[in-house]
């Protein structure tokens, strides 16, 4: 059984012949390796060769065969040596004995919204988010289908972690960011997010009234989405988790068919307005996952509602509790394990570790005590 799984991406095994140790050692039961990831600037404190790698732009991490893509095609990571830096690090994994998971974000990617800005996000004042790809869009369905079928013909990995599964929206956004002192609330975020490319608005009912709506309502400081929408509320929430159902749908069934015995979970939220990494699944799943892993950096506060809420979506679906061992988290074992035992408490059976990879040594300990601690209780 599953308890466990640790993050890292490609360039952190690649090179070096202690890295797959150090993570088996935290405990954990697999490990989830970036096959396609968005744009990094990411540290490696523990590795023999190189401190810092930066990933330029958004990347696949197999070999990209052009013609099997339609209009958008994913980028080689010019930064790493060779094409198949996830066949090499799932190499050194394998060989340790543990299983891997092709870790596979789908939306967010700045390069190629720079080079097709038409499929991109759009929010009701008509600014183009780069990062965030659509999914209302057919090119961006399509791009997100072919992806994972060559992830899973590529890297043949025993699992898959779809981040990404839907559009992304205001968060999540420049390299940069300049925009806290807006002091825009959840809310208003989220209105922001609502898109309004040429796909999206073909599904609206009212969609001028929408987009004014929308716009009084970030202006304002709406207390609500549903208050600032009013009657085109349930309209439009229809509208987003349908689109996001849909692909999940689509992708999950593929793999089932694709790869029967690969093992499947997504990174999801509850909420009928999420955009970001973690798609909404409200309405219902419709699409035979094996586990849900949910937002819990925040604490459990936050993380503990969001949990209870996605259990009533979720039925039977297990469901993990992403946790992060980078700051602010401090680097303390007991105080990470007060933590996740309350998410035991709420329901999750699984915990998923951001980063292996990014982690000190003494985070790395952390992590290893609070593994221990909750599995016991698993």
């Amino acid at each position: 059984m599953v308890k466990s799984v640790v993050h890292a991406y490609p360039w952190d095994l690649v090179g070096d012949p202690e890295a797959v140790k150090r993570y088996q050692g935290l405990g954990v039961d697999a490990i989830a390796l970036a096959a396609s990831y968005h744009t990094v600037r990411a540290a490696t404190p523990l590795h023999p060769s190189h401190r810092l790698v930066d990933a330029r732009h958004a990347a696949l991490y197999l070999p990209v065969r052009t013609a099997n893509y339609g209009r958008l095609v994913p980028a080689e990571p010019s930064w790493m040596d060779g094409s198949d830096s996830f066949g090499e690090a799932a190499a050194l994994v394998r060989a340790a004995g543990l299983p891997v998971y092709a870790w596979t974000v789908l939306t967010h990617n700045s390069r190629l919204g720079d080079l097709h800005p038409d499929v991109t996000v759009v929010n009701a004042f008509g600014d183009r988010y780069p990062y965030a790809l659509c999914t209302s869009q057919p090119d961006v369905v399509e791009y997100a289908s072919v992806l994972v079928s060559e992830v899973l013909e590529l890297g043949a990995p025993d699992g898959v972690v779809l981040e990404a599964c839907g559009p992304l929206g205001f968060f999540h956004g420049g390299h940069h960011e300049k925009t806290d002192g807006t002091d825009w609330n959840a809310v208003q975020q989220k209105l922001l997010s609502l898109c309004f490319c040429s796909a999206c608005t073909a599904l609206y009912a009212d969609p001028d009234a929408l987009r004014a709506a929308v716009r009084a309502g970030v202006d304002r400081g709406a207390p609500s989405v549903e208050e600032a929408l009013g009657a085109l509320a349930q309209d439009v929430q229809a509208v987003r988790t349908g689109v996001v159902r849909s692909l999940r749908k689509r992708l999950v069934g593929e793999i089932r068919a694709a790869a029967p015995s690969v093992r499947v979970g997504m990174h999801v939220t509850a909420d009928p307005w999420g955009t970001g990494p973690f798609a909404t699944v409200a309405g219902g799943l419709d699409a035979g996952l094996d586990v849900l892993t949910t937002m819990c950096w925040p604490g459990p506060d936050v993380a503990v509602p969001g949990i209870e809420a996605l259990r009533a979506v979720a039925g039977d679906t297990r469901i993990a509790a992403y946790v992060l061992g980078l700051p602010p988290k401090p680097a303390d074992g007991a105080a990470l394990t007060e933590e996740w035992l309350a998410y035991v408490a709420a329901g999750v059976r699984e915990f998923h570790l951001y980063h292996g990879g990014l982690a000190s040594a003494a985070r790395l300990d952390a992590l290893r005590e609070a593994v221990a601690a909750v599995s016991r209780q698993l």
